[in-house]
């Protein structure tokens, strides 16, 4: 099972680098920087999880030598979700702006922008 959860983060990862390398428009780009950052989503979840193990609650029913999820891989995982929405929203205006200004998201057809 965890080596399914590898392996399917690292699909992810290639099949949205290879999505951002071969966009052509600037929204596809940003999307396929989405799906990258997902694939880390899955990796984090992979590292924390162990099979039999309950949440990291301890009480009477679950005592502290029960093997338990690590919630620091969980908490990781929640900042990694709330860093790749804001990522997403800036680029998005980003391109949003460039529309604006150059009439097209075609990286190509931005020579305005060249150095």
């Amino acid at each position: 099972m965890t080596m399914y959860a590898y392996g399917v983060a690292g699909w992810l990862v290639l099949i949205g680098a290879y999505g951002i390398v071969v966009s052509r428009n600037l929204v596809h780009a940003v999307i396929c920087l989405s799906v990258c950052q997902s694939g880390s989503y899955v990796m984090l979840l992979a590292v924390g999880f162990q099979r039999g193990a309950s949440a990291p609650i301890f009480d009477s029913s679950n005592p502290p030598l029960a093997p338990v999820v690590d919630p620091v891989v969980q908490a990781m995982s929640l900042t990694d979700i709330v860093v790749s929405a804001t990522v997403t929203a800036l680029l998005l205006a980003l391109v949003i702006q460039i529309h604006k200004r150059h009439g097209t998201v075609d990286p190509d057809e931005l020579s305005a922008l060249r150095g």
